[in-house]
């Protein structure tokens, strides 16, 4: 049962100097470390789960904060250390709205900016938080005077805690993954506002497959999301399920029983990408993505025409390329800027 968390709010007020963990990934580059294709790891004994079950249970198919079920007005903010450069100070902090499932925010300042926008960034949820620690990431995140936030979305290494047993991951509790994780993204806003160090009315997004799908669904939840960048998101399951390579063969069967469709339907992204209320929204696809099949994918597509931008690389070589032109942010800089 989730229990309540009734907490106070507390202010970063940041002081401890943290080691600064070099991620052996280049600065910027295409993801490429992860786990195993599933994302298992161990999990950590030293936090219990969160069950969907009883009434104080999150209601996951419900986008918006309000209807969601969480304490929205009350959370925990523990700052865990804050690194120092010339170019940006990095704070790394420890929130949590849900029993047994905390989640770190890295956030990245730009130096001499009193009040900087804000890019979110969240990538699949294979894919670890050592970029964030990155010197050269964090470099190019806040140039142009933006302020970079990373996080780990529900489910993935980061937040996988036991006694959740190892057969539940990120698709096999996609309901659970996708909403817990929508809700998320509204109380990181929600305490990037009252830090009051940072601009997010008018916020930016990048979301990398998992990621992208979150991304689209927290538009759709909130306002303040103006710009989304995605990079081969997640959506239309049924076809996804279907035909992903990211999920075993052995398992694929329960995901496209009908209860489990029916459960996901209303947190399909393709629903949303059309009514979307943004400044700019771009999805990037790379045709060699072994992730997303290619009849997702070009509903995805269809999706977007007249919506938004389109773009397909013929493989990853070629987004590597385009990547080293256009850099980590640039594009959603520019569609930021008032």
């Amino acid at each position: 049962m989730y229990r309540s968390l009734i907490v106070v709010l507390l202010f970063p007020i940041f002081s401890a100097l943290t080691a600064n963990a070099q991620s052996a990934q280049a600065p910027g580059a295409a993801d490429s470390s992860k786990t195993n294709t599933r994302g298992d790891v161990q999990p950590s004994p030293a936090t219990a789960p969160s069950s969907p079950n009883g009434p104080a249970a999150e209601v996951w198919t419900a986008l918006p904060l309000a209807e969601s079920g969480l304490p929205v007005s009350t959370f925990n903010a523990v700052p865990l250390g804050k690194y120092q450069q010339p170019e940006f100070t990095r704070d790394l902090v420890r929130v949590q709205w849900r029993s047994g499932d905390p989640i770190d925010l890295y956030v990245i300042r730009p130096s001499g900016s009193s009040k900087p926008p804000v890019i979110l960034y969240l990538y699949d949820y294979r894919f670890d938080t050592d970029r964030f620690r990155d010197d050269g990431w964090c470099r190019q995140a806040i140039q142009g005077g933006f302020a970079a936030v990373g996080f780990a979305s529900a489910l993935s290494p980061q937040r996988f805690h036991a006694p959740r047993p190892m057969k539940e991951w990120f698709v096999s509790e996609l309901e659970e993954s996708l909403g817990t994780s929508t809700h998320d993204v509204q109380m990181i806003l929600n305490y990037l506002d009252a830090r009051g160090d940072m601009d997010v009315r008018s916020v930016g997004f990048y979301g990398q497959g998992s990621g992208g799908a979150i991304a689209i669904l927290a538009a759709e939840a909130d306002r303040r999301i103006a710009v989304l960048d995605l990079l081969n998101p997640w959506g239309d399951w049924p076809d996804w399920i279907r035909d992903s390579q990211q999920i075993p063969e052995d398992e694929r069967a329960p995901l496209l029983k009908p209860e489990f469709l029916a459960g996901v339907s209303g947190l399909d992204p393709i629903l949303y990408i059309p009514g979307l209320k943004l400044k700019a929204l771009r999805i990037q696809q790379v045709m060699d993505d072994l992730v997303t099949p290619a009849s997702a994918r070009d509903k995805i597509a269809a999706a977007i025409q007249g919506h938004g931008e389109l773009i397909r690389y013929k493989d990853s070589a070629a987004h590597r390329d385009a990547w080293r032109t256009y850099g980590l942010s640039g594009w959603m800089r520019e569609k930021l800027r008032p």
